[in-house]
């Protein structure tokens, strides 16, 4: 899926904690607290993110997974209309909401449940549980039911009831049109049947087509979930786990394979955008993960470069710890001033800022194909490459110097990481002697510097442009016919078959009625 997801970076944040929620939610008057995330805007834009991630955040009794009402805010947090303002506040700063879609279970104090507990074997929600009246459950009702991997506190609904999936097909609606969010993330979508799925992807994509579906998926064959009939994405677990593990095991060959077999030439997962993390709300902070705090930038570096859309955890760009125990996963969740954040590592915000701006700025690293072009344990040299130009990554782990060296076609480059240095190469040959440490993102350029962006009769070449039904091309070139000498824009998918197509300019720039209003052809995107 090629839109606004692949020129995005996500912020991700849990906001029951974030937001300083009591951990029991005990009713009474909601409490205006998701408007924290409001006064934390001027900093998610100078992190340079532009996508936010929203862990749950409607009604329910303890950790926002054990919903009790789709419909409504959860009481901590605020009402309907605090969630409302915060959203439009977050879309007029340019900022996207992705919610977390939980539809694999629910609390048991969900309306539907409560009427199974008072109504037992008459009540007409039976069916939208796995429930047998012949036995009892963890909590003696007079029934056992399905809980989510033995949780029974997390109560399974029978998705595949059609009651059930148009109950929450009307909720999403009520998500859509009330708080105008711009896609989902499913959780524990490795339990969902796949034709609710289906379902739930028709139903967005007709509404919204660049609504996104990534789902959570930690193993399997990821094509299962993400195709052009079920989910757009899903969570990388492969590479969040190979990037921490690559780095404290100096073995740069792990995550480097991994890379290799999803994103390379015939990579098994080479045409999806995979939502790419090195921690989240379940997992121990990258910080708390690694053996060196000189390995963070590094793995950020790869994070960011590696095909896929980058997230960042609250909290996490400032490297701050946190490990989850056996009991709780509360630790990695907290509640954060922005005044005082905990041994914060600015040098490290600092370099997450400019790897946003660099992940905007070079299509390449958005699009771009993916290759392997030096692997040692402590150095790592990738290539991400598109019709708007090449892009190579350097890692060095190691805490000495190391020399690089690898063949390459252009003329020079330019290490857009460290200031613009630039590296000429003898015989198409270039060495590069890396700091302890380190990493580059190294722009290849066909000149003494790497060209600026070129604007040609109103058309930017090497830019994106969304057709209006939805698809997006990198335009490479502007031409003539060479029978008519009319004008003509050269342009070509960024991912699939990566096709090249050509249409006269004058069409290309023109604006088109479609229902009921004027609209342009080709809109480039920012």
């Amino acid at each position: 899926m090629a839109n606004w997801v692949n020129s995005s970076v996500f912020y991700h944040i849990y906001p029951l904690g974030f937001c300083g929620a009591p951990m029991l939610n005990a009713g009474g008057e909601p409490v205006n607290r998701i408007k924290k995330i409001s006064e934390w805007i001027p900093h998610i834009k100078e992190g340079n993110f532009n996508a936010l991630y929203l862990g749950p955040v409607f009604e329910s009794s303890v950790h926002g997974y054990d919903t009790k009402d789709y419909r409504v805010i959860d009481r901590r947090l605020g009402t309907n209309a605090d969630f409302k303002a915060l959203c439009e506040e977050l879309h007029e700063n340019g900022i996207k909401i992705v919610l977390d879609g939980v539809f694999n279970h629910v609390g048991r104090d969900f309306f539907a449940f409560k009427d199974l507990q008072e109504n037992e074997y008459t009540s007409q929600y039976k069916d939208w549980f796995y429930v047998n009246f012949s036995g009892t459950s963890p909590y003696n009702d007079p029934f056992s039911y399905e809980g989510w991997q033995g949780h029974y506190n997390l109560v399974k609904l029978n998705i595949s009831n059609p009651e059930v999936a148009d109950y929450i097909l009307k909720s999403v609606e009520m998500w859509m049109d009330e708080f105008g969010i711009d896609g989902l993330r499913l959780d524990a979508a490795d339990c969902v049947d796949l034709e609710f799925f289906k379902k739930l992807r028709s139903f967005t994509k007709s509404k919204n087509p660049d609504f996104w579906l990534m789902g959570e998926i930690i193993h399997g064959d990821y094509t299962r979930w993400a195709n052009n009939d079920v989910l757009d994405s899903v969570t990388n677990y492969e590479c969040q786990k190979g990037i921490y593990s690559s780095h404290n095991d100096k073995n740069y060959y792990e995550i480097s394979y991994s890379l290799n077999r999803q994103f390379g030439n015939g990579g098994i997962y080479k045409n999806l955008t995979l939502y790419s993390f090195v921690d989240n709300h379940d997992v121990n902070r990258l910080a708390s993960f690694l053996k060196r705090p000189e390995y963070l930038k590094n793995c950020y570096t790869l994070m960011y470069t590696m095909p896929g859309v980058p997230s960042v955890y609250y909290g996490s760009e400032w490297g701050i710890k946190g490990e989850r125990t056996s009991a709780s996963d509360a630790v990695l969740r907290p509640s954060l001033d922005l005044d005082n954040i905990p041994d914060a590592d600015m040098d490290l915000f600092n370099h997450i800022k400019e790897l946003g701006r660099l992940h905007a700025e070079l299509l390449p690293v958005q699009v771009g194909d993916y290759e392997n072009v030096l692997i040692r344990n402590e150095q790592l040299v990738f290539k991400r490459s598109c019709a708007s130009g090449t892009v190579y990554v350097a890692l060095n782990l190691a805490d000495h110097n190391a020399e690089v060296g690898f063949n390459m076609n252009g003329a020079c480059l330019v290490d857009r990481l460290s200031g613009d240095k630039q590296y000429i190469p003898q015989n198409n040959y270039i060495s590069i002697n890396m700091p302890p440490f380190s990493s580059m993102i190294l722009e290849e350029g066909n000149a003494a510097k790497v060209a600026p962006q070129v604007e040609e009769q109103g058309i930017l070449i090497g830019r994106m442009y969304k057709h209006f039904k939805g698809n997006t091309y990198i335009v490479i070139a502007i031409g003539k016919d060479s029978e008519t000498m009319e004008d003509v824009v050269i342009y070509q998918e960024p991912a699939g078959e990566k096709k090249v197509w050509v249409r006269p300019l004058s069409m290309f720039s023109e604006e088109i009625e479609r229902d009921g209003r004027r609209i342009k052809r080709f809109t480039l995107i920012d």
